[in-house]
C-alpha cells in the first residue's frame, strides 16, 4: 500500500545506506507537547572538543526552543512529520536502528553536547540498551521504531499494533518512559499504521527530509537543508559504511550543517 500523503523522501534504514533505497512520503500537520527534562549532570562545554571531532568551528548554541506544533487532539491519529516548522537555523539529528554501538559516538555526543533522537528497533538494539543508556544519560532521546523492522503497509492493524507497542512496552521497562515518537521502517506507512501508533500512544510520525550518506547528505527537496529539517542517520559502523566508522560519518554531517548556517536541536523541545 503506498504511503497516504505525497512528497518525496529519501532512504530509510537500508542495509546500505550510500544509495537512495526508497521514497517515501511527507507530511506536515501540527502536533504540541511539553518539554522534556534537562539531563542531569550534563558536562561543562569543551572548547577544544569540536577539533577532536574533525570540526572547524564549535557548534553554535541552539535558540531557544519553542513548541512549534500543536497537540495531537484525543482520538486522533498522529500527524506525520519530516520537519518542524520554524524559523530558528536548526536542524534535528535522528538515528535509526542501533545495530552499531560505538563507544566513541558516547564520547562524542558527550564532548560536543550534542542532541540527537534514537530511533531503536528492538531486534538492532536490544543487545545493547546499556549503550543507548548512556547516551539517553547524556540527553539523547530515546524513540520507537518497532521491534522487528518489518515493513508495515499490508500487515494489518493487530500485526502492526503488536510491533509499535511491543516496542512501546519493551523500551518503558528499560528506560522507565514510553517514547512519544515513532518512524515506522524505510519511512512506510499506512492507515493501520496510524491507527495503531494513536492506540499506543504515540503523538507523532517522524519521517525526513534529508538523509546522512556515508560523505554527503541527500535531500528529498532540492540541494540544501532549510529551517527545522528533520535528518535521518544510522547506527552503522564500518561494515557497512566502507570502512568509515559512526563518529566519522557524523563529523561530515555536522560540518555540512555549519557549512550551510545551521546548527543541532534536540527535536523533542520543539516536537
Amino acid at each position: 500500500m503506498a504511503c497516504a500523503l505525497a512528497a518525496t523522501l529519501l532512504t530509510g534504514c537500508a542495509q546500505s545506506v550510500d544509495p537512495i533505497e526508497r521514497m517515501g512520503r511527507k507530511a506536515a500537520q501540527k502536533v504540541r507537547r511539553s518539554d522534556p527534562p534537562a539531563a542531569a549532570g550534563a558536562p561543562a562545554p569543551d572548547v577544544d572538543a569540536h577539533r577532536r571531532w574533525g570540526l572547524t568551528a564549535p557548534l553554535a548554541p541552539a535558540p531557544r526552543p519553542h513548541r512549534a506544533l500543536a497537540a495531537r487532539a484525543p482520538g486522533r491519529v498522529p500527524p506525520v512529520i519530516d520537519h518542524v516548522p520554524t524559523r530558528d537555523k536548526v536542524v534535528f539529528l535522528t538515528f535509526d536502528d542501533g545495530a552499531e554501538k560505538d563507544p566513541r559516538f558516547v564520547d562524542m555526543v558527550r564532548e560536543l553536547r550534542l542532541p540527537i533522537s534514537m530511533f531503536l528497533a528492538d531486534s538492532a538494539a536490544a543487545t545493547g540498551y546499556d549503550h543507548f543508556g548512556r547516551l539517553r544519560r547524556l540527553g539523547a532521546q530515546v524513540e520507537n521504531h518497532t521491534l522487528t523492522h518489518p515493513f508495515l503497509p499490508g500487515r494489518g492493524y493487530v500485526d502492526q499494533h503488536a510491533e509499535i507497542c511491543g516496542q512501546q512496552t519493551r523500551l518503558k521497562s528499560r528506560f522507565g518512559s514510553a517514547p512519544r515518537l515513532f518512524r515506522p521502517p524505510y519511512g512506510d506507512y499506512d492507515a493501520d499504521t496510524l491507527r495503531a501508533a494513536a492506540d499506543c500512544g504515540i503523538d507523532a510520525i517522524v519521517l525526513w527530509r534529508a538523509s546522512m550518506q556515508i560523505n554527503d547528505l541527500r535531500y528529498a527537496d532540492g540541494d540544501r537543508l532549510r529551517p527545522g529539517d528533520i535528518i535521518l542517520a544510522h547506527f552503522r559502523g564500518p561494515a557497512d559504511l566502507k570502512g568509515t566508522t559512526l563518529t566519522e560519518m557524523t563529523s561530515r554531517m555536522l560540518r555540512r550543517v555549519q557549512e550551510q548556517g545551521f546548527t543541532v536541536a534536540r527535536l523533542e523541545d520543539y516536537v
